[in-house]
């Protein structure tokens, strides 16, 4: 472990885990995650560009010159934030650095969240900007989406439902401890109650009744842990092993296997929740990208 990240971790512990024990309402969850705690790390002569289209509503990180290779290649990214806060803005210190490493323009939805708009309405907005990028001229072998926390089991529900509609699918996908599981069911929402650094278990079910509404927690398109896996493209989910949500990436990666799907899982040892956030003090989240990156540029042709 670095000392960057026991510093962090310590940190975590002390002054935001303990949130997790409070019920707090949805505009003080919203206050304190929407500040944009880091700047956005921009390759050489790549910007960001806010986008405000029907389908396409969010920012893209993309090469200024049009002419550029990696405008051939798009990501599209879908944050965390327990699906009630957050959004493309917060997450620039995963997009920027992801699009870098995946030479690849990368398109952060800004999906409606909930409790205003419940399950179905991130699905739905994630289809819609995948149909989008489709429509605009990227075939799907050179797409792939990406998503951490909320946004990557909400990446994974994207894939079902695609499958489910008959669509193609996207070449790859990457997932940053997903929340897959809105049930929490898993043996490491206990196990991991006293590890995890930012959350206590109790806080992961009471949390998605914000999402859920009136859908059961065990619906495959809103806790994609419960779907059939069969015919997804190539998966890479990486999570730590302090984390509670660590069965919900175990357990998506066993059920892909046994359905046939490539599935690389990586468990980091020691790390916080969605440690790819903190990239610009921490050099495991740096390295975390860096293999998302190199996995993404192997398959998008």
């Amino acid at each position: 472990m670095s000392w960057q990240n026991a510093a962090l971790t310590w940190a975590l512990r002390r002054w935001i885990k303990p949130n997790s024990l409070r019920d707090q309402d949805i505009a003080t969850s919203r206050a304190l995650t929407g500040r944009v705690p880091f700047r956005a790390k921009l390759a050489p002569g790549w910007q960001i560009n806010a986008a405000h289209g029907a389908a396409l509503n969010g920012e893209w990180v993309e090469p200024a010159a049009q002419g550029h290779a990696a405008r051939e290649r798009c990501i599209l990214y879908l944050h965390g934030g327990a699906y009630i806060a957050m959004s493309a803005q917060t997450h620039r210190a995963i997009t920027s650095r992801l699009a870098g490493c995946s030479d690849a323009r990368l398109f952060a939805l800004d999906y409606r969240l909930a409790p205003e708009y419940p399950f179905p309405a991130a699905l739905e907005d994630a289809l819609a900007a995948y149909r989008a990028l489709i429509a605009a001229g990227t075939p799907a072998s050179r797409i792939a989406v990406a998503g951490d926390s909320a946004g990557g089991g909400l990446a994974l529900a994207l894939l079902v439902a695609l499958r489910d509609a008959g669509e193609t699918l996207p070449a790859a996908a990457v997932l940053f401890s997903p929340w897959t599981d809105l049930a929490a069911t898993g043996d490491s929402i206990i196990a991991n109650d006293a590890a995890d650094a930012l959350f206590f278990g109790a806080w992961i079910a009471r949390t998605a009744r914000h999402y859920l509404g009136d859908t059961p927690a065990t619906d495959p398109l809103a806790s994609p842990v419960y779907a059939d896996l069969t015919g997804l493209p190539p998966l890479l989910v990486q999570v730590s092993d302090s984390e509670v949500l660590l069965d919900d990436s175990r357990r998506v990666v066993e059920n892909a296997r046994q359905a046939g799907v490539e599935a690389t899982l990586q468990i980091w040892p020691g790390l916080p929740h969605d440690w790819q956030m903190f990239a610009p003090i921490l050099p495991e989240a740096r390295v975390a990208l860096h293999d998302a990156g190199a996995f993404i540029r192997g398959r998008l042709i």
